[in-house]
């Protein structure tokens, strides 16, 4: 494992922020670090490698019970953002088992997608590459979008300008992260849901996601504060694991994630979570009147110098 001394936005040394931050996978322990300059938060040490903290649900069938919900979303900020499909084509980086991608393609665009692992997406007839390079030769594309995929990424700076130099004159990107400077990420702290290390290699405020788009050429044209079912479960969940030995249970119920737990322990932790989930509602919508949700969402393009070109 390697550990992080600097920011790779500005080169100042990061602070020392979060220690004992869990996996839940693995139970090995990581910290998070933060930049004072640019307010961006690192996961230390980075893995040699990720392999082993990926499991085959991280590949598809992530949204469980929110899934149908969470691509009418989407589908709906990709429109507002670039408009409708009508034959133009639409890159989602990270794409999963392809269920967004399938429904951006009936709603009229040429769909295609990247994904590490591609087997349930292309199952489905969908045209899905393992890496950007190789997803060159089909664009340029109109709409890219990375969904909660920029975390993940060892260097996100560098997708992004990748993902710059994949767009169109007149393309959008749209893409989502956690908020790392959100009010559940600071009231639960190690134990906030969306930390997700060591996954999530990178934390981001807004500040800090403006200031990569900046640095890959684009210019961020739009925010949405929240995204109904991350919010909750980021709430809920949090709370149950400040409280619970066992972290994440609920939320691994609720995505399919979970068998092998006696049916009597699946409906105690179902039925509590549902009732943290219930109550945490006023908190979410409260989060993003006041633009302190736990996901920030944006919509970002090429300036008009660059479209000229």
């Amino acid at each position: 494992m390697e550990d992080v001394v600097n920011c790779h936005l500005c080169g100042r040394q990061l602070l020392s922020y979060l220690s004992d931050v869990v996996d839940p996978q693995t139970r090995q322990s990581f910290a998070i670090k933060h930049c004072p300059c640019c307010r961006h938060g690192r996961t230390s040490p980075v893995p040699a490698s990720m392999a082993p903290y990926y499991g085959p649900q991280y590949h598809g069938g992530r949204h469980g019970l929110t899934n149908a919900y969470c691509v009418r979303r989407r589908i709906g900020i990709v429109t507002k953002a670039a408009g409708r499909g009508n034959g133009r084509r639409l890159l989602d980086v990270g794409c999963g088992d392809g269920s967004f991608l399938l429904r951006a393609r009936q709603v009229g665009w040429k769909a295609f997608g990247t994904e590490l692992n591609p087997r349930l997406a292309r199952a489905v007839g969908l045209d899905v590459y393992t890496s950007l390079a190789q997803a060159t030769a089909r664009g340029p594309f109109d709409c890219i979008t990375a969904w909660h995929v920029l975390e993940h990424f060892v260097d996100p700076g560098e997708e992004l300008r990748r993902m710059a130099g994949l767009l169109a004159p007149n393309g959008v990107l749209c893409l989502a992260v956690p908020n790392a400077e959100s009010r559940q990420a600071r009231q639960f702290s190690r134990h906030w849901l969306h930390l997700d290390v060591p996954r999530h290699l990178h934390h981001f405020s807004q500040s800090s996601l403006e200031r990569h788009l900046g640095q890959a050429g684009l210019q961020a044209q739009r925010w949405w504060h929240g995204e109904l079912e991350y919010d909750l479960l980021g709430w809920s969940q949090s709370l149950l694991n400040r409280h619970l030995a066992e972290p994440n249970v609920f939320f691994e119920l609720v995505t399919g994630r979970r068998s092998s737990m006696p049916r009597i322990a699946k409906f105690a932790h179902l039925s509590v979570g549902v009732l943290t989930t219930a109550f945490a509602l006023l908190p979410t919508i409260w989060d993003k009147i006041w633009r302190q949700a736990g996901t920030l969402v944006v919509a970002a393009n090429l300036p008009d110098t660059r479209r000229q070109k």
